[in-house]
């Protein structure tokens, strides 16, 4: 299943200069849904080859290691939400939409939009898969708030 992006498919070989969006995936059998974030790439630590080690110079100590960026599987990801990943396998991919709210050209809006949207949604106080903001701010913390 393809993202949408204000209700348009995006294709599969798409690439953006952005870190990341934020985005909705909702069921369409009973309109419940997660808000989260996803990075495009992330970095990983690779160890260096005994040749590469060979070819470094200059002064101080040499580096054992080099960070490549990898493709994140922004395309398949179905959230966090171990709710939500058990109802995409029980009911199927079909029902559920995964919507692409706002992209984010940093790590830091990447955070913050997914704070706003989580909060603008009333994530906490609705029906929603998501039970945490930040890993901060629980539903059950706010059960009797109400």
């Amino acid at each position: 299943m393809n993202w949408l992006y204000e209700y348009i498919p995006l294709r599969d070989d798409f690439t953006t200069n952005d870190y990341g969006f934020i985005y909705k995936i909702t069921n369409l059998e009973s309109n419940k849904f997660y808000v989260g974030k996803k990075a495009f790439f992330h970095n990983k630590k690779k160890k260096l080859t005994k040749k590469e080690l060979a070819e470094q110079t200059g002064p101080g100590r040499k580096s054992t290691t080099k960070v490549e960026q990898v493709d994140s599987g922004w395309r398949n990801y179905w959230g966090s939400s171990k709710e939500l990943l058990a109802d995409v396998k029980s009911l199927g991919e079909d029902k559920f939409e995964k919507e692409i709210l706002r992209f984010c050209s940093t790590k830091k809006q990447l955070t913050y939009y997914e704070i706003h949207y989580q909060i603008q949604h009333s994530v906490l106080f609705t029906d929603s898969y998501n039970d945490n903001i930040q890993g901060r701010f629980f539903r059950k913390d706010f059960a009797t708030a109400e």
